[in-house]
C-alpha cells in the first residue's frame, strides 16, 4: 500500500503518543507501507510544526525526529499536477501529492473537506483509523 498522511494526522500522532495516528506513523517506520510526501508537503508540516499555538503540545525533538525519518524514508513525489477538487488549497496539495506519487489512500482527520471527497483520480480518502484496519488485514496485525 502506499500512503499520503495528511498534515494533521502528523501532528495529532505528535500531540498524542501512543493514539491512532501516532500507531499510522510506526506502521510506516516499520515498513509496513510505503509512505507517499512531497518537498511541498514537507514545507507545510514544518511551517504548521512551527505554529505558536501548538508549541506547549509538542516536543522539539520529536517533531525534528519526524521530520527527518520524512526526509530519510518517505518516497517523495515530483511535479504534482494541479488539482481543484477541494476549496482549501492545503488539501488539493495532499491529493496533487497522492496523485503525482501514485498513491492508494489519503489518510485524514479532515471531516469537512477531505474525507467528505471518498476519492479523487482512483486514489481513496479514509480515516486514520481505516488506514490502521488496512494495515492490520495486509499484516496479520489487529
Amino acid at each position: 500500500m502506499r500512503m499520503v498522511l495528511d498534515t494533521n494526522v502528523f501532528v495529532s500522532a505528535l500531540i498524542n503518543p501512543g493514539g491512532l495516528p501516532d500507531q499510522l506513523v510506526e506502521s510506516w517506520e516499520a515498513d509496513e507501507f510505503t509512505l507517499v510526501t512531497s518537498a511541498e508537503q514537507l514545507d507545510e508540516i514544518e511551517r504548521v510544526l512551527a505554529y505558536d499555538k501548538l508549541q506547549r503540545y509538542l516536543r522539539p525533538e520529536q517533531a525534528a525526529r519526524l521530520v527527518a525519518n520524512l526526509r530519510r524514508l518517505a518516497e517523495f513525489a515530483a511535479d504534482l499536477p494541479p488539482v481543484d477538487a477541494s476549496t482549501d488549497s492545503s488539501d488539493n496539495l495532499i491529493l496533487a501529492t497522492a496523485i503525482a506519487g501514485n498513491a492508494s489512500h489519503v489518510v485524514t482527520g479532515d471531516k469537512s473537506h477531505l474525507l467528505s471527497l471518498k476519492s479523487v483520480n482512483g486514489v481513496l480518502i479514509v480515516t486514520v483509523r481505516e488506514a490502521v484496519a488496512l494495515i492490520d488485514a495486509q499484516t496479520g496485525g489487529g
